[in-house]
C-alpha cells in the first residue's frame, strides 16, 4: 500500500467513525431532551453514554453488513436469491446486535448490586429493538449500494475521459503522420525539379532535408512544442526553400522574445509558410516576401503568416490543401472552440493566415511576469 492510498484509507476510517459518533450524539441529545420534558431523571452523560453504546455497536455490526451488500448486490439476474439472503441476514444481524448490546450493558452494570442477569438485559432489548434493527440493516445495505453505484459511476466516467483522451491523441497522431509525408513529398518534388538546373544546389537541399527529417522524427511524439523550437524547425525548412528560390524568397520574422516559450502545435508554421510559398511566391517571377509575426493578446497568442502574392480569388472561395486542412483539424482537436484560424487578403496586397491559440508557456505560471 502506497503512502497516498494509506492516507486515503485513514481518511475513510475517520469519516466512518465520525458518522457514527455524530449519529450517537444526535440520538443522545434527543433522548436527553425528551426525557427531561417527560420528567424522567436522566443526566446528560447517561443519555449520551446510552446512545453512543447503541450506535458504536451498530458501527461494528455495519462492517459485515457492507461486506454482505457487496457480495450479494440487490441488482442483476440473481437479485431474488440475493434478496432472500439479505432477509435471513437481517434477522441474524438483529439478533447479533441485541447480543452485543446486552453484553455492553452487562459490562456497564457488572459492579451493580444486586447483579442484573444477562437474560434480563437481553430479552427486553430483543423485544423492543428486533424490528427496528432489521430496518437499520436495510438502511445500511441501501447506503452501501448507493456508494457502490457512485464509485462505479466515477470509474466509468474516468474510463470514458481516458478513452476520449486516447482517441484525441490517436487522431492528432494520425494527422501529424499525414502531415510529415505531405511535407516530404513536396520537398522531394522541389529537389527533383532543381536537379536538372543546379545539381550542387539540389545536393545541398538533400543534405538539409536529411537534417530536417531527423529533427522532425525526434519531436514526432510531442503535440505541442515551445514557439522557439517551432521556429528552429521552420528556419531549417526555409534554408531548403531559399536554396531553391535564391533571392526571390525573402523572409521576415517579427517574434518578440516574450512569446518564444509559448506552446504551439508541433509543425504548425511549416505548412502555413509552405502554402505561402506555393501560392504567393512560386507562381511569380518577381521577388516574394513572407513575413511571420507573433504577439500576445491577453490570454491568447496570435500568429500571422503573410505573403505579397495575388491573395484570395475574387469570389473569396479557398480550397484548402492538405497542409491547411490538416492544420485546421489539429487546431480543432487540440483547442476546440478556444482557437481561431482566419484566411484573408492584405490591404496592401497578398494573403494572410492568422492563427489564434491559448497563451500557455513552458514556464510555471508563477514565473511569468
Amino acid at each position: 500500500m502506497t503512502e497516498k492510498s494509506a492516507e486515503r484509507q485513514g481518511l475513510r476510517w475517520m469519516a466512518f467513525a465520525g458518522f457514527w459518533t455524530l449519529l450517537g450524539l444526535s440520538f443522545g441529545s434527543q433522548f436527553y431532551i425528551s426525557s427531561s420534558r417527560a420528567g424522567m431523571a436522566v443526566t446528560w452523560p447517561q443519555a449520551i453514554g446510552s446512545a453512543m453504546a447503541d450506535w458504536y455497536v451498530w458501527a461494528i455490526v455495519s462492517l459485515p453488513i457492507v461486506w454482505l451488500a457487496r457480495q450479494w448486490p440487490l441488482a442483476g439476474q440473481d437479485r431474488i436469491r440475493n434478496a432472500f439472503i439479505h432477509v435471513v441476514a437481517s434477522a441474524a444481524t438483529s439478533f447479533v446486535y441485541v447480543l452485543l448490546r446486552a453484553a455492553v450493558e452487562a459490562a456497564k452494570t457488572s459492579q451493580a448490586q444486586p447483579r442484573v442477569p444477562f437474560a434480563a438485559l437481553f430479552e427486553p432489548l430483543l423485544v423492543k429493538t428486533f424490528h427496528f434493527n432489521i430496518l437499520i440493516y436495510w438502511i445500511v445495505v441501501s447506503v452501501s449500494h448507493t456508494f457502490e453505484y457512485y464509485r462505479k459511476f466515477r470509474e466509468r466516467e474516468l474510463r470514458t475521459v481516458e478513452l476520449e483522451k486516447r482517441l484525441a491523441e490517436a487522431k492528432l497522431q494520425a494527422l501529424q503522420m499525414q502531415l510529415n509525408p505531405h511535407f516530404l513529398f513536396n520537398t522531394l518534388h522541389a529537389i527533383s525539379s532543381l536537379m536538372h538546373q543546379n545539381v550542387e544546389a539540389a545536393d545541398r537541399m538533400i543534405v538539409r532535408l536529411s537534417d530536417l527529417l531527423r529533427y522532425a522524427l525526434e519531436s514526432t511524439d510531442a503535440q505541442e512544442v515551445p514557439l522557439r523550437q517551432e521556429l528552429d524547425f521552420l528556419r531549417r525548412y526555409l534554408e531548403i526553400e531559399q536554396t531553391r528560390f535564391g533571392n526571390r524568397l525573402q523572409v521576415k520574422m517579427n517574434v518578440p522574445s516574450e512569446t518564444l516559450e509559448t506552446l504551439v502545435p508541433n509543425l504548425l508554421l511549416q505548412p502555413l509558410v509552405e502554402n505561402a510559398i506555393q501560392h504567393g511566391i512560386e507562381p511569380h517571377a518577381r521577388q516574394g516576401e513572407i513575413e511571420l509575426s507573433a504577439r500576445r493578446d491577453g490570454d491568447q497568442l496570435i500568429l500571422r503568416v503573410t505573403d505579397n502574392g495575388t491573395g484570395l480569388p475574387r469570389n473569396g472561395i479557398v480550397v484548402d490543401g492538405v497542409g491547411l486542412s490538416n492544420t485546421r483539424a489539429r487546431l480543432l482537436q487540440l483547442y476546440g472552440p478556444r482557437h481561431e484560424m482566419k484566411l484573408s487578403n492584405r490591404d496592401e496586397g497578398g494573403f494572410a493566415v492568422t492563427v489564434t491559440v491559448p497563451w500557455r508557456t513552458t514556464r510555471r505560471s508563477g514565473d511569468e511576469g
